[in-house]
């Protein structure tokens, strides 16, 4: 990496590094009620789902994988596709009224990549799976075991991926990542380090100060390395409104603000601010954003 811009990087995010560490501890934990039958299993009226299970290299953590696809012809050049994670959380908040939506446009094909449990997080294997080998911290972590994103990107795009694309029309120019929280973290890991997929939806990713390497190569990115790449950071100010919040309004001006750099560098890059939404509310509304703007798309 050029040292310049990496220098650059550095010093424009130190005051990031700051407020995210400040926002650290400031999100509920999860409502962790075991679920229900999901729109998988319901059935629904514009999309056919079939499920697949799979096992991590070291055999320690296993998946439940969820593919649907749209009743109807794919386009010319195949349908878009958005990989998600968190799958089980994911599935649970999927309606029918929603899926119709979708498909008023150019719905795509959903890689929906959870676990084998009935919880809608399992809170140890995406902790592992989802955050950077740099990120060791057991104060962010909670002294879960972290840094397998790695192996996780090479079984998503090595092994799930071939079998969830199998037999279908799919426009490779159209594959999208979603990720929330730790998910975020891991779909900024994959713009960085990843060109299997062209679309990277981030929300509310977990970035806090074991993140300055990270940051600074977010940040110190060029067009032409990233140029057939496209990063979405959305983002919810509900917590910082809350008057218990530790976390500032800062955090969100730095998010912008890296999106301008990255701009200014000629990245293909948004900022999507949604108003009075918190962390966990941020869920929902994210992967749902990300997916109608992909069924949008021409």
């Amino acid at each position: 990496m050029n040292q310049s811009l990496y220098r650059k990087g550095i010093q424009g995010i130190s005051a990031l590094t700051f407020v995210f560490v400040c926002a650290g501890n400031s999100y509920a934990r999860p409502d962790m009620t075991p679920l229900g039958p999901n729109i998988a299993d319901k059935g629904s009226t514009f999309y056919h789902f079939s499920t697949r299970t799979f096992d991590s290299a070291d055999g320690k953590r296993h998946y439940k994988v969820w593919t649907g696809v749209p009743d109807k012809h794919p386009p010319k050049a195949g349908f878009p596709i958005l990989y998600m994670l968190d799958g089980n959380a994911v599935m649970d908040r999927l309606s029918d009224s929603f899926l119709e939506k979708l498909s008023e446009g150019s719905p795509p094909v959903l890689v929906v990549i959870g676990y084998q449990t009935t919880l809608p997080f399992d809170l140890q294997a995406r902790t592992y799976d989802y955050t950077p080998p740099h990120f060791l911290s057991k104060w962010a972590t909670h002294g879960r075991p972290a840094g397998g994103s790695t192996g996780f990107r090479h079984l998503v795009e090595e092994t799930i991926a071939p079998a969830s694309e199998k037999n279908l029309k799919i426009n490779p120019a159209q594959r999208g990542l979603w990720g929330h929280s730790y998910g975020g973290l891991f779909v900024l890991d994959s713009w960085l380090s990843s060109n299997f997929f062209r679309s990277y939806y981030t929300a509310s990713p977990s970035l806090d100060r074991d993140n300055n390497e990270m940051l600074a190569q977010i940040t110190a990115t060029s067009g032409e390395a990233f140029s057939h790449k496209r990063l979405d950071i959305m983002e919810g100010d509900g917590d910082e409104k809350r008057p218990q919040a530790s976390a500032t309004p800062d955090r969100l001006r730095a998010l912008r603000e890296a999106v301008e750099t990255l701009r200014s560098n000629g990245v293909v890059a948004t900022y999507s601010l949604f108003p009075g939404l918190t962390h966990g509310a941020m869920f929902t509304a994210s992967f749902q954003a990300a997916l109608l703007q992909m069924s949008e798309e021409k």
